[in-house]
């Protein structure tokens, strides 16, 4: 039995599989589709279910999924309906318009290792829309119940295959460091960051650059991880770290917001006239 676009839509975010919903927002004249009719478009074109149109009509909208699936980008299409000749159906003699939504997955953070510092950016990050992984052989839903899945037999971390557009934080206390580190960087994340002290830090890296990294590629690990915001407890080392994820997914520079404003930006203090008491 086929799907319907609900069941569709929730199999396809588990499988974190991109998808393009077309909706028809309105219709002039006559069509065989009907005002808020839908149809899912999978990320090669092909409409899996629903239906909006046949022929041309069919053909124009999957175009326009492809161009919004690419662009991250919702658009609006109209469409001749009188190019349905060209298809199964005759034509209409009207025009519709088409909403089509890009429905992309959520950005990828894996989490390796335990620990309290682990655990409260794992809920940054599951509040700021990212899929979170979680690899360690002590974790547990108890104690990462917004994780997006947990890996707990997986004692060497080879199951840790990042995409070029994951980030990655590695967090092992030292048991996982090396391991983690040089698949991150087989796999070319795009943001790799190590929590350990610095020594430690330089000591991975070393090791990792005799085993044949280049310099260019260590210059990418972030270690110590995090932004410098004085972080003593856990959760703020947390929120350091998830703050230069944000960084680096946005583009920002990590200066205050209020170096930005120019002198005639910043509100001077109005001069009031002496009174004079009676």
């Amino acid at each position: 039995m086929a799907m319907n676009i609900l069941d569709l839509q929730l199999a396809l975010r588990k499988q974190r599989c991109a998808y393009a919903l077309a909706t028809v927002v309105e219709i002039i004249g006559s069509s065989s589709a009907k005002p808020a009719a839908k149809a899912l478009i999978d990320a090669s074109g092909k409409v899996v279910a629903g239906w909006v149109g046949g022929g041309c009509a069919q053909s124009m909208v999957s175009e326009m999924a492809l161009k919004c699936l690419e662009t991250g980008e919702s658009g609006m299409i109209e469409i001749d309906l009188n190019d349905e000749i060209f298809g199964a159906g005759m034509p209409c003699g009207g025009s519709m318009r088409v909403y089509v939504e890009p429905i992309l997955p959520k950005p990828l953070l894996w989490l390796m290792g335990h620990g309290r510092i682990v655990e409260s950016l794992c809920e940054f990050a599951s509040q700021l829309g990212f899929d979170v992984i979680v690899n360690d052989p002590q974790a547990t839903a108890e104690y990462f119940p917004t994780a997006y899945r947990i890996i707990s037999d997986d004692y060497r971390y080879q199951q840790l295959q990042p995409q070029p557009a994951d980030f990655v934080v590695i967090a092992t206390h030292h048991k996982g460091d090396y391991d983690s580190l040089m698949r991150a960087l087989q796999a070319k994340a795009l943001y790799i960051a190590l929590v350990s002290s610095r020594k430690r830090a330089k000591l991975v890296l070393e090791r990792l650059g005799r085993e044949g990294f280049s310099d260019a590629s260590l210059a990418k690990v972030r270690a110590p991880a995090g932004l410098n915001l004085g972080a003593k407890l856990p959760e703020e080392i947390a929120l350091s770290i998830a703050s230069e994820i944000i960084l680096v997914r946005r583009g920002g520079n990590g200066h205050p917001l209020s170096n930005s404003l120019s002198a005639t930006e910043v509100k001077q203090p109005i001069d009031m006239p002496a009174q004079t008491m009676t």
